[in-house]
């Protein structure tokens, strides 16, 4: 009767620590975001880009000084910019994001229309990371010492400090240009419709680029975590009761490894944000990150400050969700974070 009402206990307990994270770090949120975003309206203000040359372009030059300043009344530009960010907080509680100066549209519609291409982008590319890691990692460490792992090594170290940017050029210049496999930018073809086809053939060298940008942290870890898991007792433990040594590394070192791999995920995804927007820039993908460039030239109060508080909100998601993971995955993790 014990044996079966501890377990209960236990995944009860778990529970109750994955609800508490989970409330504290909501709570917790709310202020920062609400910095965050004062913060971007602050950075605005002191920038050297007038919003008002992005909202005229070239027409500034024919434009009266009286229409200039009845435009710059009419934005709001003229008002502290304390007053213009208690005004965008007001809407955005509401559910008024305001309108994008630099995209000529609401807030709303830019994120919609955007926010899905960059979540395929960013979701496919992490995808792609995680599993070539834990393939990669788990065999140049079972590996060690061969021409596996040390080619592993030595390109991982190489790869950690090269921009994403430069990636994506070199695979423009290499596999579209050189070789014409795969398209260089865009969601299609010149003149052909939006399709699955389409957009997934596009799709191929940004994501690989985003993926590979973010591999050389995440191998190396695996590889590293992998070769401490193969030194601790119980695999020790289970190599002396004569299971093969693929059961050895798979079933009981890999999990053992698994747990800081996950916490890894959850730091890293500050770096796959800033990774989507240098690589939504150089393919112009048509996302949420590309516009974060647009909106940043033309000191786009509204827009700015949306597009940053979703990026905040994605990292402390990411946070949160590697958190969770690390308790549902070994209840002796501390909880108290």
């Amino acid at each position: 009767m014990r044996s079966a009402v501890w377990p209960a206990r236990r995944a009860g307990s778990r529970s109750a620590a994955v609800l508490w994270l989970v409330l504290r770090r909501v709570v917790w949120a709310v202020p920062v975001l609400l910095l965050v975003s004062l913060g971007v309206f602050l950075l605005a203000a002191a920038s050297p880009f007038d919003p008002i040359h992005q909202y005229y372009g070239v027409r500034i030059y024919d434009a009266s000084a009286a229409d200039v300043a009845r435009v710059r009344a009419e934005l709001g530009l003229d008002r502290p910019v304390l007053s213009r960010f208690w005004e965008w907080l007001s809407g955005l509680f509401s559910g008024d994001l305001g309108v994008s100066r630099s995209m000529r549209q609401p807030v709303v519609e830019v994120v919609t229309q955007r926010l899905p291409w960059t979540l395929l982008l960013a979701g496919t590319g992490l995808a792609l990371a995680v599993v070539f890691s834990l393939v990669v990692g788990t065999v140049a460490a079972w590996r060690q010492g061969g021409w596996l792992d040390r080619a592993v090594t030595a390109l991982g170290h190489a790869l950690e400090g090269v921009p994403p940017f430069v990636l994506a050029l070199l695979a423009i210049a290499v596999f579209s240009l050189g070789l014409g496999w795969l398209p260089v930018a865009g969601l299609t073809d010149a003149g052909s419709s939006l399709g699955v086809g389409q957009v997934l053939e596009h799709l191929v060298l940004p994501a690989a680029v985003l993926g590979v940008s973010q591999a050389p942290w995440l191998v190396l870890h695996v590889r590293q975590s992998l070769l401490t898991a193969l030194t601790e007792d119980h695999v020790n433990g289970a190599r002396a009761r004569g299971m093969g040594e693929r059961i050895v590394v798979l079933r009981h070192a890999l999990p053992t490894a698994l747990l800081p791999f996950v916490a890894l995920i959850g730091a890293r995804v500050p770096e796959l944000v800033t990774g989507a927007v240098l690589v939504e820039e150089v393919f112009s993908w048509p996302g949420v990150a590309s516009a974060v460039v647009t909106a940043a030239k033309a000191a786009d109060y509204p827009l700015l400050a949306v597009l940053t508080l979703l990026a905040t909100a994605a990292v402390l998601l990411g946070s949160l969700l590697a958190d969770v993971a690390a308790i549902l995955l070994d209840p002796r993790v501390a909880t108290d974070g």
